[in-house]
Order: structure tokens, then sequence, then C-alpha cells
């Protein structure tokens, strides 16, 4: 056994598979693009208010999940748990609404959350996420939904399902919220201690519960659906409108309801049944009043997360063979100490042409160093010897092939290039 591990809830990705992460994000990045949306790097720590405002301070990752110290000048910092707020906290900060009427960003980052590891699920983990700020047209809602579904077909995930629903806004959400204490206080003796908890301060959590038994007790529960205001009940219908008019099929979900306190109006999730039971690849929705409340104008927003581990697991149980890029262009064998210093200088040239090469530092015979290259996936292996030093050329072997060539070594640059 190793002296140490990596902390529970945490992961490395090791070199042989690290291609394929960079891959799947390179697509998060080209769809992005395609959308008009530009990256956004934010901070890996904020001050905790930011969270423990804005998110709720009933919900599990405010009240459970977040890694929360005071740093050296005693301020209260909280490792980022989510990606919408740092975003929207810049938005504010460096008005970026001035500039642009519509503020549209991706951003890819690192989230930590406190909870117990389960497939795809760590404490530290990838997300994947895109605003769109200063808009509340239904099209954008659309528009978001559309982005990450082509993500998904993009890297071969074409099995998901999206889960479509509405939340209401402030206006119309209290009505509901009565009805569903309601409901609640004459079952409480069927929920668990955190629902019950819940019934009272922030009942529309009850549905993130994951205890079976409160699962089928909610199963009757009223739905905010049927609570809407004309507005939010009109913007749903649109936003329902253009998803059936991009072809993208949807399943309605009236319990469905996104994990912090800020969304508004329109709330969707993508599944896998690649998954299990935490099949969820990603979600989001529109947050009306998030800027506001975090110091800005009124502004409208919708946006999304996505759980890269996640993916990149339902990518491996759907048996998709994502590309794990290219080897070595090169890979220069020596067969002596004289060759090793030479390939050492044509290795450093190579290089210089803009040739992906690489040599033995270790000492290997030449049929190791061939097996190393191998391993490394090199395109050719260039042979040192006695013949090829007293010469000045080289044997360039193809990998492929196993076809052999006597070139210069003055031209091998050339020849790697135009191979």
């Amino acid at each position: 056994m190793p002296k140490y591990a990596a902390p529970r809830g945490t992961n490395d990705v090791l070199p042989d598979e690290s291609p394929k992460w960079e891959y799947v994000e390179s697509k998060f990045r080209e769809t992005c693009a395609l959308y008009g949306y530009r990256e956004l790097r934010t901070p890996t720590f904020e001050h905790t208010e930011l969270f423990t405002r804005n998110l709720g301070e009933t919900t599990d990752v405010v009240s459970k999940e977040m890694y929360t110290f005071n740093d050296r000048g005693g301020r209260s910092i909280t490792l980022r748990p989510e990606g919408t707020a740092p975003a929207i906290r810049a938005y504010v900060q460096h008005n970026l609404g001035a500039s642009l009427p519509l503020v549209k960003v991706y951003y890819i980052g690192r989230i930590f959350r406190y909870e117990r590891p389960q497939a795809g699920r760590y404490r530290e983990h990838t997300q994947l996420g895109v605003e769109a700020v200063g808009s509340m047209d239904p099209a954008l809602d659309a528009e978001v939904i559309s982005l990450a579904a082509r993500f998904y077909r993009s890297v071969g995930l074409d099995e998901f399902e999206l889960r479509l629903n509405s939340i209401g806004c402030p206006v119309c959400r209290p009505r509901y919220r009565e009805a569903l204490i309601k409901f609640a206080r004459v079952r409480l003796d069927k929920l668990c201690p955190t629902c019950k908890t819940r019934a009272e301060q922030n009942p529309m959590r009850m549905f993130d519960c994951k205890v079976p038994e409160c699962k089928a007790v909610l199963d009757d529960a009223p739905v905010l659906t049927g609570y809407l205001g004309e507005e939010c009940a009109e913007h749903f219908e649109l936003v329902r409108r253009y998803l059936e008019d991009l072809g993208i099929a949807y399943t309605l979900d009236g319990r469905l309801v996104r994990g912090f306190d800020y969304y508004t109006k329109t709330a969707f999730e993508f599944i896998s049944g690649r998954l299990g039971a935490q099949n969820a690849i990603g979600g989001g929705g529109r947050y009306d009043n998030l800027v506001e409340e975090i110091g800005g104008s009124p502004t409208p927003a919708v946006g999304f997360g996505i759980g890269l581990e996640r993916v990149m697991i339902a990518l491996e149980e759907a048996e998709v063979e994502l590309p794990v890029g290219l080897g070595l262009t090169a890979f220069v064998a020596a067969t002596d100490e004289a060759t090793h210093k030479l390939a050492v200088r044509l290795v450093f040239d190579l290089r210089n042409h803009g040739i992906a090469a690489d040599t033995d530092y270790t000492g290997r015979s030449l049929k190791a160093q061939m097996k190393l290259a191998d391993k490394l996936r090199a395109k050719y292996v260039v042979i040192l010897g006695g013949d090829e030093l007293r010469t000045s050329t080289v044997t360039v072997r193809d990998m492929s092939t196993s076809e052999q060539r006597i070139v210069p070594i003055a031209g091998l640059p050339s020849t790697l290039i135009g191979s």
C-alpha cells in the first residue's frame, strides 16, 4: 500500500485517460463558441456570504456541504460549491452588462462539496457551465437547453432525457408554498427529520429528498405549475413551443426543482439511464433575481451546470470510444552512449521544427526502446546506431507498417513533416 492516497471523494485523472477529458472539454468549448459564449474564469474560493445569502441557508449545499474556513485575516472563505453565483458576482463587479446588452459566458472549473462520494459524484469535481445574462426572452431558455443537448451529442452521448418544469417566481410561489405546507403538515409522521424541518422553512426543498418513503409521500403533493401566475405560465408555454420548434424532446416533471433558492421560472435537468439512481448529468434554469440580490441592477438570466465526471462515466457505460489524442511523431532510439548524445541533440532539433519527439533517458536496450515507442504511440522510430553515426544518416521505421528507410540526418525534419 502507498504511504499516501488521494483524499476520499477525490479522483486522479491519469495520463492515459486525460486526453479523453481534454477532448470532451474541447467539444464543450467548441459548442459554446458556436453559440457565441466566451470563457469566464473565476477564483476557486469566494467570500462565504456570496453563497450563504444567495443559494439558500436551508439548501443541503449551504447547510451541510460547503468547505468553509477563516483565512489569516479572519475572513470567512468558501471553496466554490457551484459556478453560477461566482459568475454573476464577476458580472456585477466588472459591470459586464455596460458594454453588451446580453452577456453570454461559459466556464470550466473545479467545484467543492462535502457530500457522500458515489459514482460520478466527488467532493472535488469539474463543472462545465454557461450563463446568459440580460434577457428574459423564453427563446434564450431554449437556446441554453439546446446548447447542452448539442454538447452531449457532440461527444457521442445520444441516450439522454430532458426533464422540464417551471418553478414560478416570488409573485406566484407564495400561494404554492402555503398549499405545500398544508399538504405536508398532515403527513409529518411519514416524513424524514430533514423533510419535517423543510416542510416549514422551505417546503420545495422536500422534493430534493432521496429517502424513498419521502418520495412516495410527495408523489401526491400539489405541483407548482397549477399555481403559476399569468406571466410565468406564458413564459413556460413559450419555452415549450421553442423547444418543440427546435425538435428537442422533453418530459414535463412537475416535481423537478433545482438545488438552490435563486432559481425562478424554467427549471430543467438532463438524465442518463447509464448512471443508475443518481442519473443527472446536468441541469439548470432561469434565475431572474440573482443579479439584483448580488448587488447589480434587476437583470434576468438563465444557465446550466454539467458535471464532467458524470458525463465521462455515462460515456464509458455507453461504450463510446473517445479519441485519446496524438502520440509522438518520432521516438529517437540510440544503441549506445555515443549515439545517445546525438539522439538528445536530434530530439531537441526536431522539437524546434514543431515535431513531437522524445528519446530514452534510462539506458534501455534497443528492443526495450521499441516497446516504449509503441506504448507512447510514436508514429515513427528514428534509429541511431554505429553505422548511422558514421554515415550521418538515420533509419526511420514506420510503426504502423514496419517499413524502414534510411535518410540523411540533416533531412530528417523535412522527411517527418512531409509524412
